[in-house]
Formats: C-alpha cells, sequence, structure tokens
C-alpha cells in the first residue's frame, strides 16, 4: 500500500499534465468558432476517445515494442524524460503547442480536426505515450497495472469535461489564468522529467562503474 498511493499520484499527475486540457482549450477554441455546441460536444468526444485508444494500445504494446526492436527499458525512460522535459519547458514559457496551424490549416482540419490535431498529437502526445509506457514497466504488480489504466481512463473522462465546458473556464480563467495555471503544470512536468532521466541514467551509470571496476 506504501507504494500504491505515491505510483496513483505519479499516473494521475504526469498524465493530466501531459494530456493537459487546460492549455488544449484556447486552441480548441480557436479551431472550433462558428461551430454549434453540438458540434464542439461531437469533436470533443471524438478526441477523447481517439487519444484514449491510442495511448492504451500503447501502454500495453509499449514492451512488445521494446523487445522486437531491442530497445531498453533504461535507454526509452532517458529518452522519454528529455521529451517531457522539452513539453515541461515549452509550457513553464506559456507556448505549449506543438500544432502550429494557420488559417488555411484550421479550414482544411474543420471536417475532422477531432483525430487531428486534436486527439493526436495534442492530447496524446509523444510525452503522453512515453510517459504511459515508463509507467507501465514501473507496473510490476496487477494491482499498479490497474491503477495505471483506471488513471487514464479517468483523466480522458476528466478532460472530456473540461473541454466541454471551455467555453464557460476560458471566461472563468482569463488569458492571465491560463498562463499561470499552464506555467505551474510545466514546472511539475520538468520535475517529472528529472525523475525519469535520473531513473534511467543510474542503472546504466552503475553498470558502466562496476564493469570498469571488474576490469580492473
Amino acid at each position: 500500500m506504501e507504494t500504491l498511493l505515491p505510483y496513483a499520484l505519479l499516473c494521475l499527475t504526469s498524465i493530466f499534465t501531459l494530456a493537459n486540457p487546460l492549455g488544449t482549450m484556447p486552441v480548441f477554441l480557436t479551431m472550433t468558432q462558428g461551430m454549434s455546441e453540438e458540434q464542439r460536444q461531437s469533436i470533443v468526444k471524438r478526441a477523447t476517445i481517439t487519444a484514449l485508444i491510442i495511448l492504451i494500445v500503447f501502454t500495453f504494446a509499449g514492451q512488445f515494442i521494446f523487445m522486437f526492436f531491442g530497445i531498453s527499458t533504461n535507454g526509452f525512460r532517458i529518452a522519454g524524460g528529455v521529451i517531457i522535459f522539452k513539453i515541461g519547458y515549452d509550457m513553464l514559457q506559456a507556448r505549449y503547442t506543438h500544432v502550429k496551424l494557420n488559417s488555411d490549416e484550421i479550414k482544411t482540419y474543420a471536417n475532422d480536426i477531432s483525430i487531428t490535431p486534436l486527439g493526436i498529437p495534442m492530447l496524446c502526445g509523444p510525452g503522453a505515450i512515453a510517459n504511459t509506457i515508463v509507467l507501465m514497466s514501473d507496473a510490476h504488480t496487477i494491482t499498479m497495472k490497474s491503477i495505471l489504466i483506471g488513471s487514464i481512463v479517468f483523466i480522458y473522462v476528466l478532460t472530456y469535461f473540461i473541454l466541454r465546458a471551455s467555453t464557460r473556464l476560458v471566461s472563468v480563467l482569463g488569458e492571465t489564468g491560463n498562463n499561470v495555471m499552464m506555467r505551474l503544470m510545466g514546472l511539475l512536468l520538468m520535475v517529472i522529467a528529472v525523475e525519469c532521466f535520473v531513473g534511467g541514467m543510474k542503472p546504466i551509470l552503475i553498470d558502466i562503474i562496476s564493469q570498469g571496476a571488474a576490469g580492473a
């Protein structure tokens, strides 16, 4: 039980921060300008379902991908830590969005923006995928795996309701409130990224030192 609570908190905070529904709200509202409330709700529903399915698939298939390509978990931790750190840094600067949209692209996406860019990569990007694969590799029991899957489902259900209420939330928080919230989540994400990077680097360094000592 002592390890389950910190693991559950890590799952919830990291997945929510990487899904970043609060940071997605302004982009979502911009891309759905002129649409009815029913159209917006339909887009939100498809986007969150798409992101949820993709993330769960990668969470379970990640270990098979490692074995197929001969990738070590520690190496992926280091790479994932770098990706997550970069996302957190962008959020800290209040400029989180790796999807650059101009007016022509917004028109192109208008028919089905729920899949791209909202579902992928905004709600489920490389940082979220890397994070859940690493969390799954740390889940040594069925209980921990259940906590991870439950956390993913809970966060995307929460994301669905946040985006549904985005029109009201943006007006309540205001631009300053959105920027403050994004910076706080970015700082938290950078701390998680450092822990992820150190967790992958530590066993590699220990192995190198032990091999050097054995050779001497």
